[in-house]
């Protein structure tokens, strides 16, 4: 009852402060739109746009067209059949207005997806192994491993990891544990922007995770994370991640409660999402897996979530939660639900001004992304009139 509340006093603050007309929130995008797009942008229906701030566990070509999704998550069984991957992004690409961001977890170590394909990808270091190597190494050894995913229709990573080794405790955290790692912000810069832009050398972008900095031990893809980290570090940890976001356009937010700053997991609280913004204000936030457990108990306020048998009501106080706390788009890994919330979307950005204001501007930073980085061209066609 408390959360509903709060989230009901959320909406009530929104719609008094902002006071925004339909008019005006359907052009809040418009001026983080390079001009070279600006006529393809102008083009884009609201159900286009919101739908490029879905990233979907891959699912069929004919599946992704049909719903205009903005990007697709792409696991290890998919690479298990190479070029059946290829030919599937391929036509999905071929078909799409918009072309996909592709995205997969190439951390090396414990988290390599590539190993999937062929020996030669087995025994990628791990973040703890790359950070003692020397730069021009480092850099060399992302661009090959970018190549590899750019040859198999890859062209966003979901690293690397900017989580700290140890807590404020000096206590080793999950990542560390898990050799995830790249080390304390002192040593590990030059080594992250070396990995970013040997990718980015390749044509893949890289994102930074887990925003503000993961440092509990416990994993928040199914469990409930805590973190009890003092404010300043927590600041100092996030402000990292800006630090690096010219090398690295893309955060990902974290599950993570840090109840020294709120009640709230990171990606579902404004304060959070604010902080990134002032640090990097050009960065694209995405989302971790929206169908996570520890996710969804917090909205439903359970200890415990069924996989599938989730209410309606629940799910869209989720979607509403994460819109109105600024992020860009949104990661979710049952298709089926994927659909779900770009229809509920568009009933929000219908009917709600501060809901258009944030669908347009997430849909912006990530076609300009796009357009940044060779993904969306400058003479793409012009097919639709805007609504």
């Amino acid at each position: 009852m408390i959360r509903l509340v709060a989230i009901l006093l959320c909406l009530a603050s929104f719609a008094s402060a902002a006071k925004l007309s339909m008019q005006e929130a359907s052009h809040a995008g418009d001026s983080l739109i390079p001009e070279e797009i600006r006529a393809f942008w102008d083009s884009l229906t609201i159900e286009e746009k919101a739908a490029q701030t879905i990233m979907v566990y891959l699912p069929p070509a004919d599946f992704i067209v049909r719903h205009k999704f903005g990007g697709v998550l792409i696991m290890k069984n998919h690479f298990k059949n190479p070029e059946k991957l290829k030919a599937q992004l391929a036509e999905a690409n071929s078909r799409l207005k918009i072309p996909l961001l592709t995205a997969t977890d190439q951390e090396g170590g414990r988290v390599n997806r590539l190993s999937g394909v062929s020996v030669e990808w087995e025994k990628l270091p791990s973040a703890k192994q790359m950070r003692s190597m020397e730069d021009d190494s480092l850099f060399e050894l992302a661009a090959r491993i970018g190549k590899g995913l750019d040859e198999y229709g890859i062209n966003l990573n979901l690293a690397p990891v900017l989580d700290p080794a140890k807590d404020n405790r000096g206590k080793i955290t999950f990542m560390e544990e898990n050799h995830r790692s790249f080390g304390p912000r002192e040593t590990a810069e030059s080594k992250l922007r070396a990995f970013a832009k040997g990718m980015k050398s390749s044509g893949i972008i890289c994102t930074s995770k887990h925003y503000p900095g993961y440092d509990s031990w416990t994993n928040s893809d199914h469990q409930i994370a805590i973190s009890t980290t003092p404010k300043d570090t927590v600041i100092a940890n996030a402000n990292f991640f800006g630090k690096l976001s010219d090398d690295i356009p893309v955060i990902m937010m974290s599950s993570v409660r840090y109840i020294r700053y709120s009640s709230k997991p990171v990606v579902f609280e404004p304060k959070f999402v604010e902080l990134a913004r002032e640090s990097a204000p050009n960065a694209v936030l995405l989302t971790d897996d929206l169908w996570g457990a520890s996710l969804r108990s917090w909205i439903s306020g359970k200890e415990r979530v069924q996989s599938k048998g989730y209410p309606t009501a629940d799910f869209r106080k989720l979607i509403q939660t994460v819109i109105l706390a600024g992020n860009d788009m949104y990661m979710i890994t049952y298709p089926a639900k994927a659909v779900e919330m770009i229809q509920y979307m568009l009933r929000l950005a219908r009917n709600t001004p501060i809901y258009r204001k944030r669908i347009e501007e997430a849909a912006a930073r990530i076609v300009r992304l796009k357009y940044e980085n060779g993904i969306l061209k400058a003479d793409s066609k012009i097919e639709n009139p805007a609504n």
